[in-house]
């Protein structure tokens, strides 16, 4: 099990949890507000059935601006025996994909800080299908090769935040079944798209009626250094859309990432750049066309009985859709500073100061500045046990 407390203080405008445009998982009206809040409590079991297959299960307590409980992850696991030059492992079920360099457990809780990257929100919001994986890990002489790859379904509406939204930074994840919010819609989509999106759904009939694919390539070379290139695209029909008017995405992304040991610090680096389209094209081009992108590079440092880390962030969604165009363009960037400190076996403290300035000329039209900028200080007591 694994759950913290907070104490946060945050100026800015109204979070994207109310269905509002702030990038943070808390926000305001402006004016800073300090409130007590409930993090993240996970509760994970993890049984065995022999030697080679094991099952994780997640449940989560989703606290601050709307409380949420449900199934963040549950899949089995096989892991037979290999020798030393060749291992295979597989998974099956609801899971992340391999792509976040800064979450970890089963719980897939952020390691070093209390807010992941824009890149790994993204990943905790709309990136967690059902799936059916495979890895291969072997060595070459003291390199190391690991390759995965993967069928998945249910995972058709991924890009729709990120193209109605744009990109954010938090710690909340998409549970199971669960909607999220999306901010107030262009008028063009008024009748085409509800004011939510589920994440984990198949718009076509069926289950796994169009699957989708992701494969990775992870290389270590004979120093602390490790480099991956990862691949996702989950062939969504782009016209395809239910009863309740939640369309297909056709979303795919390339990510690429870095680790790498610098004496005691360690630094770690990943990009990602990515295409969603829905809609119709009828003779002026598909409705949306959202292109992004987004890279940040963690440094991470002990200093004492304390580890620093310090986090810088850029992200921009293009919009090059008939229904969605470049007015609709969203830009900014990111810096966070934190600090862990463990106390005893079951407790961690942390504090993080985070800073994130976006420009959206969506905003305009609800009486807000195109421009805004926001600050959260968070102070966290996580348990584990």
């Amino acid at each position: 099990m694994h759950g913290d407390v907070r104490l946060v203080a945050i100026n800015g405008e109204e979070s994207w949890v109310d269905e509002g445009f702030g990038r943070l998982r808390s926000g305001s009206d402006g004016d800073w507000r300090l409130s007590p809040q409930l993090g993240n409590v996970d509760l994970v079991w993890q049984p065995r059935f022999g030697w080679a297959l094991s099952a994780t299960a997640a449940v989560s307590i989703q606290g601050g601006e709307r409380t949420e409980v449900g199934i963040s992850q549950a899949f089995l696991s096989y892991k037979p025996m290999g020798s030393d030059k060749v291992r295979f492992s597989a998974r099956a079920g609801l899971m992340w994909p391999p792509v976040s360099l800064e979450h970890e457990g089963a719980d897939w809780h952020v390691a070093n800080s209390i807010t992941p990257s824009a890149i790994n929100s993204w990943i905790g919001e709309e990136v967690r299908p059902a799936a059916l994986e495979a890895t291969v890990k072997t060595s070459l002489g003291e390199q190391k090769l690991e390759m995965t790859a993967a069928l998945f379904a249910a995972n058709d509406t991924a890009g729709t935040m990120l193209t109605f939204r744009g990109w954010a930074l938090h710690d909340r994840r998409t549970l199971a079944f669960n909607r999220q919010p999306l901010p107030p819609l262009p008028e063009a989509f008024e009748y085409y798209q509800p004011q939510y999106t589920h994440p984990l759904l198949d718009i076509r009939d069926g289950f796994a009626d169009r699957v989708g694919y992701y494969a990775k390539l992870a290389w270590q070379p004979s120093m602390p250094v490790r480099v991956e290139l990862f691949r996702y695209n989950n062939r969504g029909d782009p016209e395809a859309f239910n009863a309740d008017n939640e369309w297909g995405w056709h979303t795919r992304f390339t990510h690429v990432g870095a680790y790498a040991e610098l004496g005691r610090a360690e630094l770690r680096l990943q990009a990602l750049k990515g295409r969603s389209e829905m809609g119709y094209d009828e003779g002026a081009g598909i409705w949306v066309d959202a292109r992004y992108r987004s890279a940040f590079a963690l440094l991470t440092v002990p200093v004492g009985t304390v580890q620093l880390a310090a986090r810088t962030d850029a992200f921009e969604v293009k919009q090059h859709g008939s229904l969605i165009a470049e007015e609709s363009d969203d830009r900014g960037w990111a810096m966070m500073l934190a600090a862990k400190r463990q106390f005893g076996p079951l407790f961690t403290g942390l504090v993080e100061i985070l800073h994130v300035s976006s420009e959206l000329e969506e905003r305009d039209e609800h009486g807000l500045a195109p421009r805004q900028r926001q600050t959260q200080f968070q102070a966290a007591l996580r348990l584990d046990w």
